[in-house]
C-alpha cells in the first residue's frame, strides 16, 4: 500500500505540475483551507462541481458511555465538518 499524502508532498507534486513554487503552492493551499473553513463556520456549503462539497452539519445532544468508567455522559450538541464526493470524484476512484 502507498503512503499515506501529507501537505508537504501535495505541495511538491501541485508545484512540480504547475511549474509555480512551492512557496506560492503552500499560500494557496493554506488560503483555500482558511476560505472554507470561513464558509462553514457561517453555514455556507461550498461546493466544487465534480470533486465534492464541503458543508457544516449539526449533530444532536446524544447520551454516551465512557468506555473507562462505563458512567453514562452527556455528548453535547455540535456543529461538523462533511464532505460529500462529486459524480466524477467518486468515478476516478472506482
Amino acid at each position: 500500500m502507498a503512503a499515506n499524502m501529507n501537505k508537504d508532498a501535495l505541495v511538491s507534486e501541485i508545484s512540480t505540475k504547475t511549474d509555480l513554487s512551492k512557496k506560492d503552492v503552500e499560500l494557496v493551499i493554506d488560503t483555500f483551507t482558511e476560505v472554507i473553513t470561513r464558509a462553514l463556520k457561517e453555514d455556507q456549503k461550498v461546493t466544487l462541481t465534480g470533486f465534492g462539497t464541503f458543508r457544516a452539519s449539526k449533530r444532536a445532544a446524544r447520551e454516551g458511555i465512557n468506555p473507562q468508567t462505563k458512567e453514562k455522559i452527556t455528548i453535547p450538541a455540535m456543529t461538523i465538518p462533511k464532505f460529500t464526493a462529486g459524480k466524477a470524484l467518486k468515478e476516478a476512484v472506482k
